[in-house]
């Protein structure tokens, strides 16, 4: 009788031993998620959508989270686990040595949710390629050389003329972005639709793009809801989204009927536009059907949004540092001036075959990306399947961002991470002349992988082209001294200067 009570009293008891044995191995060998901050069900939910509806806002909270949690963490929005990666090395093994995986989209956005087909949200596939494959072979033609060159003289002009009115009145500054943004949105309008565009339908364009790129924050905390959720709590700002898009497609229509009827008319085809490309393209993945006129005019619309704001920001801020720190600026313009000397001809001018001559250049357009990235992330992206990374757990369908800022300025990685000095990108063999190689394990300010920026070689492009430019033609100092100049952020569609910079400008020759 005692042994059968001490053998029934042993089975429970085996049991209890078996099953923590077993939970202990499986937790052993099964992966969590990174850690993050504690998530009540709901109500940690209803925080985030309030009090962080962007990652904008986000922002500032990161960093204290990585201190605390290390490199990568996890955050519970309401669409789902958002995993935050501020580590370079991790970013690269997760976008280039596991590139299929982490290469989707989010699938709703406010891009998919009002079906508007783009490069930037839409899912990894042909069809993807295919629009990907068509703008990266079009946007570097050499022909395009002649439509800078005019709108490179067009905003030089400009700024000349500004000198004189200032000169005349009060004030002796100009607010760069205003022209800097201009000039690169011209570029962009021209290289979509062409150069015959009445300046009235150009503003009209500017108008409505700079209207959804200020309203960027506000309309994507739509992203985190379910679009009947949205509807009923946001329901004037998914009304003014809606009206804005509507406002855009009749424009973008207009100017795409032009440039139709330009073509038709016109046997000269030299020179191919964006839009052209996109009404001749044909989507094989989907019974080789041709692009509806919405998505032609979301394509294009993404061309100049993707593009103007990026670069104009990209742009002023490293125009701001050669503001605060004149001695940059001047080993900048003598190597401008020498190498514009010896080529000889037009000497008050560089020509973009010039721009492969200027090391230093290069130098001072990369580190304005690392310390000023005009994102603090990198577009969202999902995993196609479940995978381990830095021994987490990456679920299926799960978001995954990318903290730029942080990792540009990774004191582990960089010296001196918050300075600004172009001599650490003078090393030709490790960071190269396309502005492509910096992505090995330190930065990635275009994005790495199989979604990294299309069009990274044109943003490179254009903000050599015309920082050389300026440069050359311009001494640019600021109005109260270099060390009074305040390089503080505002979160937005960019990260742009809290203060737009006001800078006094006088010709060089």
């Amino acid at each position: 009788m005692e042994a059968w009570t001490i053998i029934m009293l042993s089975i429970p008891l085996l049991y209890l031993i078996i099953k923590i044995i077993t939970l202990r191995v499986v937790h052993v060998k099964s992966p969590s998620l990174p850690p993050g901050p504690m998530h009540i069900p709901l109500i940690t939910n209803i925080i985030c959508l309030t009090t962080y509806s962007s990652f904008s806002k986000l922002r500032p909270l990161l960093p204290r989270l990585h201190a605390k949690h290390g490199p990568i963490i996890t955050l519970p929005i309401w669409s789902g686990p958002h995993i935050f990666i501020a580590d370079a090395s991790l970013a690269h093994q997760a976008l280039l040595q596991n590139a299929a995986v982490f290469a989707n989209r989010p699938y709703k956005t406010l891009s998919t949710i009002h079906r508007q087909l783009n490069i930037t949200s839409s899912p990894y596939g042909p069809t993807w390629r295919l629009l990907r494959r068509n703008l990266t072979s079009y946007i570097l033609q050499p022909s395009f050389s002649s439509l800078r060159k005019s709108v490179l003289r067009d905003l030089l002009t400009r700024l000349k003329l500004s000198i004189t009115a200032s000169s005349s009145s009060s004030s002796s500054s100009i607010r760069v972005d205003d022209h800097v943004h201009d000039a690169v949105l011209s570029m962009l309008v021209f290289m979509c639709f062409g150069d015959e565009i009445q300046e009235n339908k150009i503003h009209h364009m500017k108008r409505i793009q700079r209207a959804l790129i200020s309203g960027f924050n506000r309309f994507s905390v739509l992203n985190f809801l379910p679009r009947v959720v949205y509807r009923v709590v946001f329901p004037q700002r998914c009304k003014e989204y809606l009206h804005l898009r509507e406002q855009q497609k009749l424009a973008f229509k207009e100017v795409m009927e032009e440039r139709r009827l330009s073509r038709k008319n016109k046997d000269d085809k030299t020179f191919v536009f964006y839009v052209d490309t996109l009404l001749e393209l044909v989507l094989p993945a989907e019974n080789n059907r041709k692009l509806e006129e919405d998505e032609v005019i979301s394509l294009c619309s993404e061309f100049l949004s993707a593009g103007t704001d990026t670069t104009s920001t990209a742009l002023e801020w490293i125009v701001a540092n050669l503001v605060k720190y004149p001695l940059i600026q001047t080993r900048l313009a003598d190597e401008i001036a020498e190498v514009v000397r010896e080529r000889g001809g037009n000497d008050d001018e560089v020509e973009e075959e010039d721009l492969e001559k200027l090391p230093y250049l290069k130098a001072v357009i990369l580190e304005g990306l690392r310390r000023h990235p005009p994102s603090h992330f990198l577009l969202p992206h999902a995993v196609t399947e479940d995978t381990v990374l830095n021994g987490y757990l990456i679920p299926k369908k799960a978001t995954v961002n990318f903290t730029v800022a942080e990792m540009g300025w990774d004191p582990k990685v960089w010296e001196d991470p918050m300075g600004f000095k172009p001599e650490r990108f003078l090393n030709a063999e490790e960071f190269g002349a396309s502005g492509k190689k910096e992505i090995n394990n330190k930065m990635m300010p275009f994005g790495a992988g199989r979604r990294m920026c299309p069009a990274y070689g044109l943003a490179m492009l254009h903000l050599e082209y015309l920082v050389a430019n300026l440069v050359l033609a311009f001494k640019w100092s600021t109005v109260h001294g270099g060390d009074a100049l305040d390089l503080s952020e505002k979160q937005g569609f960019t990260t742009a200067m809290k203060h737009p910079l006001h800078a006094r400008i006088s010709p060089r020759f």
